[in-house]
């Protein structure tokens, strides 16, 4: 992947919770977040991207958050 962050907004797994505590959510890993779920990856994993990403199927595959 190239220099960037994932952008969960754009994966089929991510969903809005709802829930003013921890307002995103990931159906692949399972877990609430208050950050983004490919920041708590990150700061779990050293460093890493997810390795669940999947784009959805609306044309926008990017991923990428754009800087």
């Amino acid at each position: 992947m190239e220099n960037g962050l994932i952008d969960c907004h754009r994966c089929r797994h991510y969903y809005v919770t709802w829930d003013l505590n921890f307002p995103h959510g990931c159906q692949a890993m399972g877990f609430k977040s208050r950050l983004l779920p490919s920041g708590e990856v990150r700061s779990t994993m050293q460093g890493k991207d997810c390795l669940l990403f999947n784009p959805k199927a609306n044309g926008k595959t990017e991923g990428k958050l754009q800087r």
